[in-house]
């Protein structure tokens, strides 16, 4: 399936080479007004060849409105969005199937009527309608004082040691200001990484593009303003939307709120979160858990990480199949890749996760 939401629905369509990406954006309400110089502004954190860190494909995703907006005003009609592929180079793509990519099991499924020029419909390319849906969603969100701000965490296992969950003052709700404005500023950058952790990270980045090879990453988002009491038990847990969603991004290998995998090391008296009443509100002290209990939000910031994998597309030679002959080959890339992927995917994981919040308010009737 393509498509995600009830009440704010999203269907992504395109292949990489083909002649555009695109969105249908449906449920937004009539009279929205669009910030299209803002939705212009995310659509370049995502873009690729903005920098020596990123493929070197120059695309200006560009967004072209067919339908669904008058005026800079949304009508209520679905608003459908597309992208157009300028830069494509189908020649560089071999017949032979590429490890780590979806080559294989698109074969699998959808056998020789699959595109696999650039990696098709399975594309990273496709997250630019993503990343345009996020942009609306975000706006709606802001609107009524939910704000989310991403970063890349850590680049092959070397993490910047900014720990949001220990920190029960980073509510969004005046204490911790300070760092809140710190953060907003850090997923704003063209590399959306902590000041002394960037040049850092950039190196390690430089390296493996040396090598002809790749490296992986973890992207955290934290959002300020969640409802609490948003989200259900069991199936309609904030948790299980927000993952369906993330999940759908290509090259996310994993998914954890709060403390995460992290958590399972500690006792219970370390991983609860101690509760106080401060200005008739209780409040947790610390935020192990994300801003999430039960599958609902506790009122505290909804903290995210997704495990970004490296990228696939490297020029190390690697053991693979010709799908033809079914004989064994070997493969050595060439074409234009990200040596990562993390920093065009803040904005991506932003944007997923502002989709599934405001889907659920869409459902609770909070918006």
């Amino acid at each position: 399936m393509n498509s995600f939401g009830s009440l704010f629905r999203v269907e992504l369509f395109g292949e990489s080479h083909g002649p555009a990406v695109g969105v249908v954006v449906d449920g937004v309400p009539a009279g929205t007004a669009l910030d299209f110089d803002r939705i212009a502004f995310e659509m370049r954190r995502r873009a690729p060849g903005r920098s020596d860190y990123t493929t070197p494909r120059r695309e200006a995703d560009e967004t072209e409105i067919l339908s669904g907006v008058k005026d800079g005003i949304a009508t209520g009609a679905p608003i459908a969005c597309v992208v157009r592929n300028i830069d494509t180079r189908s020649q560089d793509y071999p017949e032979l199937l590429r490890p780590g990519h979806s080559d294989l099991s698109a074969l699998l499924k959808y056998g020789e009527h699959t595109d696999r020029r650039g990696g098709g419909h399975f594309s990273g390319r496709v997250t630019a309608g993503l990343v345009f849906a996020g942009a609306i969603a975000k706006q709606i969100l802001r609107a009524r004082g939910t704000v989310i701000y991403g970063r890349i965490r850590s680049v092959a296992g070397d993490t910047d040691g900014i720990d949001l969950t220990r920190n029960g003052a980073v509510r969004g709700n005046g204490q911790g200001a300070a760092l809140i404005e710190t953060l907003r500023l850090i997923s704003e950058k063209p590399f959306p990484a902590a000041d002394e952790w960037e040049e850092r990270f950039k190196k390690t980045i430089a390296a493996a593009k040396d090598a002809r090879d790749s490296v992986g990453g973890v992207v955290e988002v934290i959002c300020f303003g969640v409802p609490a009491g948003l989200g259900e038990p069991f199936f309609g847990s904030l948790e299980s939307r927000a993952a369906q969603m993330i999940f759908s991004v290509p090259a996310v290998k994993g998914v954890e709120f709060g403390r995460g995998f992290e958590i399972a090391k500690l006792r219970g008296s370390e991983a609860n979160d101690p509760l106080a009443a401060e200005d008739g509100a209780t409040v947790s002290r610390t935020n192990n858990n994300g801003g999430i209990l039960g599958g609902i939000a506790n009122g505290m910031p909804v903290i995210v990480r997704a495990a970004v994998k490296p990228t696939s597309s490297i020029g190390v030679p690697q053991e693979t199949v010709d799908p033809d002959t079914k004989a064994a080959a070997t493969l050595e890339l060439g074409g234009r890749h990200d040596p990562c992927i993390a920093p065009r995917a803040v904005p991506v994981i932003e944007g997923g996760l502002a989709i599934a919040l405001l889907d659920l308010l869409f459902e609770g009737g909070l918006v």
